[in-house]
């Protein structure tokens, strides 16, 4: 039996994808049984770039807004800087990313597209990696950042580059066979927003 049979993926991504980071990974999925649903911003199609040079167009099966993480065991998310930026900007799409992470439900992340988790609030006390260039957001959201080609941390895969790929791809497909993790859950958010609650109190 595949290792993903039955597992149903979502593939989170927009206008400036980075291709081959959606591609492969999918190819990757997908040979071990999982299920893969691409999500985007919106329904229908969207353009994939490869680094700054247009590639191929991918069509979308379900709008963001209209998916609920319940309905996936996991999420995977390419990168590509349009991308990473595009998704960061989406309420839907920060909300659906988030809602993996309060669930305890795998997320796998390459290049840019860790900038949605920051902007999620799901990195605080996390090891993990993406492309160089986010570092300093990355840590700014509290995470503690490595370069390092893929960085696991119950439940979170994240890679730096399509170089990354391979490693990238096998921890992810480990990560989602393995199914929820317990440390994958935000709690320090849940305690922060509280902590702010009591100071606007005082």
């Amino acid at each position: 039996m595949s290792k993903l049979e039955g597992k149903k993926i979502a593939i989170l991504a927009t206008e400036g994808v980075e291709q081959v980071e959606l591609v492969e990974p999918r190819k990757a999925l997908e040979s071990e049984g999982a299920q893969i649903t691409l999500v985007s911003l919106e329904e229908g199609e969207f353009q994939g770039f490869d680094h700054l040079d247009k590639a191929d167009t991918f069509t979308a099966d379900k709008a963001v807004a209209d998916c609920s993480a319940d309905d996936f065991d996991g999420v995977l998310i390419p990168g590509g800087v349009a991308n990473g930026d595009f998704l960061r900007a989406d309420e839907d799409a920060v909300r659906f990313v988030r809602a993996f992470f309060d669930a305890g439900k795998p997320v796998a992340a390459i290049c840019h597209a860790p900038w949605i988790l920051a902007e999620a609030d799901v990195v605080r006390g996390r090891s993990m990696t993406s492309f160089p260039s986010l570092k300093t957001d990355l840590r700014n959201a509290g995470a503690e950042w490595v370069d390092e080609e893929v960085v696991v941390d119950q439940g979170l895969v994240t890679s730096r580059k399509p170089d990354d790929i391979p490693a990238f791809s096998a921890k992810a497909i480990e990560e989602f066979c393995e199914g929820k993790h317990g440390g994958q859950r935000p709690s320090g958010r849940d305690a922060r927003i509280e902590q702010d609650v009591a100071a606007g109190h005082a």
